[in-house]
This record gives C-alpha cells, structure tokens and sequence, in this order.
C-alpha cells in the first residue's frame, strides 16, 4: 500500500487554487477560516483577501508586493508613462484662469505678485508668481499665451511625463525672470529719478517666458527624434515679435525662458537612459542652482540702497 496521502484522489492540477487540508486561519483575518491557499506565498487567504491571478488565486499582500516591484512603463525620455490625458498641462490653466479672475476683482494682486527687478532681491518669490500673472487689462494675453500652452502640453507632456513637463515649465518661467533682471541694466539712484534707469521698476507678468521655453524643449526634443520643426520656427518667430511690437511684453523673458527650455530639454535628452534616468533630477536642479547664483552676482554687484529696495518704496499698492 503507497503511503502518499493522496492516493485514490485524481490528481491536483498546477494553477488551480488547492483546498487546505482543513479549515485554516486567514493571517490577515485570524477570526475567519480559509480553504483556499494563496499560490504566490502558499498562505491560506479568506474571500475578502483573495484576487484572481493569471493562474490561480493571490493574497493581497503578494499582489501589493508584485506592484510595487514591477517597473512602471517609461516614455522615450525615461519619465512614466500615462494615459496621455495632460493633466499638469490643464493644471497650469485652471490656475492662470483663477488668478486671472481675482486680478480682476482685487487690483491689488498684480501690484503684489509680478516681477520686477528692483524688488527681485527683498521679495524673491516673484521670480516665480509672476508667470502665473497676466494683464488684468486685457483678455487677448491671456488667451494668447494658454492657447499656446494648451498646443505644447498635449504634445510635450505625454512625452516627457508630468514630473519632467512641470519641472521643464517652472524652471524656464524662473530663467524668464532671470533674464529680465539682467537685461534691466546697471541702474543708480540718478537713473531712477530721472526715469532713464525704468526698466529696473517695470512691472512684468505672463507665463510667455515658461511657454518660449516649451518651445525651446520642443526644438530640442525634435530634433533628437528626428522629427521636423519647421512650422515651431515661424511659431516662435510670431510670438517672439509681440515683444517688439506690443509694449508691456518683456521680449527678455520670451529670451530667458527659450534659453532655459533647451537647456532643460537637453538635459532630459542627456540623462534619458535607464542606468542615470534618475540623475535628471540633480542635473535639473543644478540648472535652478545656476539661475540663482546668476542673479546673486547680478544683485551683489548693485549698491546697498538699489538692491534693499522694497514695496514699501513704491508706496501704497
């Protein structure tokens, strides 16, 4: 007589969920019984903790783990692939066209939050609150520069991934910003009684200069992808004539942020494979890093009396 226990039964088949010999404990539930094994760790796991599997039934704490170590998909230029929905993209609009409204109904906002140079030292955050700004003046640059965000976005964020897309967005908006501080000139206390130094306490708002730096990254993305650019360069060329044109448009910004994008955009190219993917994050901030040693030399060089100037200097607001 064979001692297997099993003798007489058909035999189990592979890739079934087998009954425990018995009624056994659930380990994530020890007040319930269960008769089926987990077929991953081989653990009994009550109905509430079983899921189907490719072959047989899991517990969920080996579904957990299989999740966790199973790499996630990657876009051509190593950030995580999506649905292509451009999440951050609409994002950004919805937080323009809020603070849009509230420019309108509180005058003050604008006076507060835009750029300019001679409040870049006392009041740094403005390098960055003013790309969310536009001129409660008028709708057509508002329009004008989410429209053009809206064209980039669905193209660029699914290929780079939110992460990288937000980063590359932000950082060209400060590199605008940047850029406006060192086009403004060397100005004295004369100057700016005189009027001669003005551009050093001219309001700037927009996010044309985060925007020209999507179309600096899309140049250079296209042309690691071979793909052509041509009808970008009359694109670029259009908005890039508004500064000219139009007063109150800071062409420095539209300079500072296309630099700041390729420059970005040439990084994710360069750390894009998977065994330095995860260096893209230091590199990026270095170029953050060097925006801001930048403007240190830029308001270090000034007088004491140009860089403490304050909101308070230019009276009520």
């Amino acid at each position: 007589m064979s001692d297997n226990p099993t003798s007489g039964q058909p035999p189990l088949e592979p890739g079934v969920p087998q009954p425990a010999a018995g009624p056994s404990v659930c380990p994530r539930h020890p007040d319930r019984e269960a008769y089926v094994r987990c077929q991953r760790c081989g653990r009994p796991a009550c109905p509430e903790c079983q899921r189907p599997a490719a072959v047989g039934i899991q517990c969920v704490d080996c579904v957990r783990e299989a999740a966790r170590t199973t790499p996630s998909a990657q876009t051509v230029f190593g950030g995580r692939a999506t649905d292509g929905t451009p999440v951050v993209t609409y994002s950004i609009i919805a937080i323009c066209a809020v603070v849009y409204l509230i420019q309108r109904a509180d005058p003050t906002i604008t006076a507060r939050f835009s750029f300019v140079p001679a409040l870049g030292w006392t009041e740094p955050w403005r390098f960055l609150t003013a790309a969310f700004l536009h001129s409660p003046a008028t709708i057509f640059h508002i329009l004008l520069n989410m429209f053009a965000l809206w064209s980039l976005g669905q193209y660029l964020e699914p290929m780079l991934g939110r992460a990288r897309f937000a980063a590359l967005y932000l950082i060209s908006g400060i590199g605008g910003q940047v850029a406006v501080s060192l086009l403004a000139g060397s100005p004295t206390l004369a100057g700016l009684r005189t009027g001669l130094d003005m551009a050093w306490v001219t309001p700037v708002v927009g996010a044309s200069g985060a925007i020209f730096g999507l179309f600096g990254a899309l140049l250079v993305l296209n042309r690691h992808l071979g793909r052509s650019s041509a009808a970008m360069y009359a694109t670029i060329a259009i908005n890039a004539a508004f500064g000219f044109i139009y007063p109150g448009i800071a062409w420095q910004a539209h300079l500072g942020g296309l630099v700041t994008g390729a420059g970005c955009a040439a990084i994710i190219v360069a750390f894009r494979h998977q065994g330095v993917r995860q260096r893209v994050w230091l590199a990026l901030g270095g170029v953050l890093g060097l925006l801001v040693a930048v403007v240190l030399v830029k308001y270090l060089a000034l007088p004491d009396v140009i860089r403490m100037i304050s909101s308070k200097d230019f009276g009520p607001q």
